[in-house]
């Protein structure tokens, strides 16, 4: 499973992070970036699908 993030999308509202600090950092504007490739372990997937469903933007996708 990956966590893909279109960075164009992103709209800095920082949702994504408070629902998967493991998998999201924000940039120094405020902005979403992936920890990582994007790469979800097993542990992080519930956490994974709680970022996409946040982000009011869609700027987040799994892909398996």
């Amino acid at each position: 499973m990956k966590l893909v993030l279109d960075t164009g999308a992103c709209q800095g509202y920082g949702l994504c992070l408070a629902a998967a600090p493991a998998l999201v950092d924000l940039d120094d504007s405020g902005y979403a970036e992936l920890i990582g490739d994007g790469s979800v372990p097993t542990a992080e997937q519930h956490h994974a699908h709680d970022a996409v469903s946040s982000c009011p933007a869609r700027a987040l996708q799994v892909q398996k």
